[in-house]
């Protein structure tokens, strides 16, 4: 396992925060360089992008939190539902900036992009899948739905391919960029098959004499 050094108790809150403050960074910075002019060629196109890909980018971060554990013993669960729901910010972000800024609220030429453009059906369905998850991202939600919010927040990796899929549908011709992301999210989905027999595993490896204190 990896050693690192424990960020003391008190300070789990105000690192928390401070991810939230440094993950909004991106987002403030590409409206300043949109703004001022210094995004190259269509700045709304480009603006929108780079909120996309954020919102994919908390998306896999946020999957990775368990794997990380698993494999590495680093626990920074404490940061998993802020990145979750800077994922649900970007992505509500990139879809308003689609709204207004690039089809101006016209909401019959909006439905109709639903409707016969597949990358963006499916990056509204991601969308609608990811708001009840951002409403119960929550202590109280937590405690009132039980097992129920376990099964529910499952859904972040169907989320997370429909991104990786959306993302990869979007251009023109998939390139590396689009083939790494995809081969990412599909990483984080096979492992979440394996998961089970890996913890079984380990734990029988730690269940093995002399070998619970290496564990």
């Amino acid at each position: 396992m990896i050693a690192l050094p424990a960020l003391p108790r008190k300070y789990h809150g105000a690192s928390v925060w401070a991810l939230y403050a440094l993950g909004f960074v991106p987002a403030i910075s590409g409206f300043y360089l949109g703004a001022t002019g210094q995004l190259p060629g269509n700045a709304i196109k480009e603006f929108e992008h780079l909120l996309g890909i954020w919102a994919l980018r908390f998306l896999i971060a946020t999957l990775c939190i368990t794997p990380i554990r698993d494999l590495f013993g680093i626990n920074w669960i404490r940061y998993r539902r802020a990145l979750g729901l800077l994922a649900f910010w970007y992505v509500a972000m990139h879809f308003s900036t689609y709204m207004i800024l690039d089809k101006y609220l016209d909401f019959p030429q909006i439905v109709a992009d639903i409707a016969k453009r597949p990358f963006i059906t499916i990056g509204m369905a991601g969308f609608v899948m990811l708001i009840p998850l951002a409403l119960t991202s929550n202590n109280w939600s937590i405690r009132r739905l039980g097992p129920r919010w376990n099964r529910l927040h499952k859904l972040v990796y169907v989320i997370a391919a429909a991104g990786a899929l959306h993302f990869a549908m979007s251009v023109k011709v998939v390139g590396p960029e689009q083939m790494i992301y995809i081969a990412v999210v599909t990483a984080l989905l096979v492992w979440r098959l394996f998961r089970p027999r890996f913890n079984q595993w380990r734990r029988g490896t730690a269940g093995r004499p002399g070998m619970g204190r290496a564990a």
